[in-house]
């Protein structure tokens, strides 16, 4: 069996805030390693430049150039494959191209995204960075459509580009929700687009007519606001505060619905295990978003807070299609998002990679 370097230069699986990166991180470790071959994390630096800072960027650069130092020499002699997990703009891989061509190993990336729009500005060395590190991988994996537009418009050479869809890390679905509780929402209570999904959402409960309730799973340093937005609800919302797996799969069991706009996610794993469970989701029909749910009629960013509205509403108002619903969306996930199949996926494409290189 091959040993497979791995590393996700913007924050790593071991990293102790939880965000959907990391989790999708640690979901594709599990993933690889699956069949029986050796996974080691090459490194824990975190490359990764929020605000566009030269100064940042210079240091971890000089920290990327130490690692590299490093692992030419320490990498374990029969590493045979490095893969990368996101590389873009803001957190480039630094390390695995030069690491992997030193070794004379094959490179490979999972999730990376090509921005042209920031080869000028304060990001440009970074975004060069990722684009040359785009070139240097023999095979990119592809999560949604989206990201595919331009990979395949800037495809460097004979590079593959395979789709491996987000998902959940079993090989089964669990017990399926009761679909009798509240509407849940679970995210993060982060400024910036998470904020503003959780606004959105506000707006869409205030059209929300007759009867219902809603509980959200979720913390952070936004928290604040956006019980301030919820309090005019009363007890109808409910904060659950930020949930272990086991307590979040409690919410599952008996969640009537999930709802999450979904302003600006990449997908949402979120959208996932809900579906997972059987229960029908309510989200805007964004790119990402739209690539790990179930095919259907979503509303429209158009149709704003009053298209999120009628959904909740005709979904809240008819028990047997929140069934109906949920129950096709957890067959779209076993058919499609389930770990043993991004196993294969990823598997049928490397294979030849280190068929080719012994």
């Amino acid at each position: 069996m091959p040993r497979i370097a791995f590393y996700a230069p913007m924050k790593s699986p071991n990293s102790p805030v939880p965000s959907g990166d990391r989790e999708m991180a640690r979901n594709l470790l599990l993933a690889i390693q699956a069949r029986g071959d050796a996974v080691d994390l090459a490194s824990d630096l975190r490359v990764f430049d929020k605000h566009g800072d030269k100064e940042v960027q210079a240091k971890l650069r000089h920290e990327a150039d130490a690692e590299v130092l490093r692992l030419t020499c320490d990498l374990p002699a029969d590493t045979a494959l490095w893969v990368t997990y996101h590389n873009y703009y803001k957190a480039p891989d630094l390390i695995g191209p030069r690491v992997s061509t030193a070794r004379n190993i094959p490179y490979v990336q999972l999730e990376s995204t090509r921005a042209y729009s920031r080869l000028q500005g304060p990001w440009l060395g970074f975004a060069q960075a990722a684009h040359q590190a785009c070139d240097a991988a023999r095979v990119i994996f592809y999560h949604t459509a989206n990201d595919l537009i331009t990979l395949e418009r800037e495809q460097f050479g004979n590079q593959a580009l395979v789709e491996l869809p987000p998902f959940l890390p079993a090989s089964s679905l669990p017990q399926a929700s009761s679909c009798d509780g509240p509407m849940l929402a679970v995210g993060m209570m982060r400024h910036g687009d998470k904020l503003a999904s959780y606004r959105v959402l506000e707006q869409a409960l205030r059209h929300l007519q007759g009867d219902w309730s809603l509980s959200i799973a979720g913390d952070g340093p936004a928290r604040a606001e956006i019980e301030a937005l919820m309090a005019k609800f009363g007890t109808k919302v409910r904060f659950l505060g930020q949930l272990d797996r086991d307590a979040l799969r409690k919410a599952y069991a008996t969640a009537s619905l999930m709802v999450w706009p979904g302003v600006n996610e990449a997908y949402g794993m979120i959208y996932l295990e809900a579906q997972a469970h059987g229960i029908p989701v309510v989200a805007q029909d964004r790119p990402g978003v739209r690539d790990v749910l179930m095919p259907s009629d979503y509303p429209s960013v158009a149709e704003g807070a009053k298209g999120l509205a009628a959904r909740l509403r005709t979904l809240l108002d008819n028990p047997a299609l929140r069934s109906s619903q949920g129950s096709q969306s957890a067959a779209y996930i076993a058919a499609r998002h389930l770990m043993p199949d991004a196993t294969d996926r990823f598997w049928t494409a490397v294979d030849p990679l280190l068929e080719a290189s012994t």
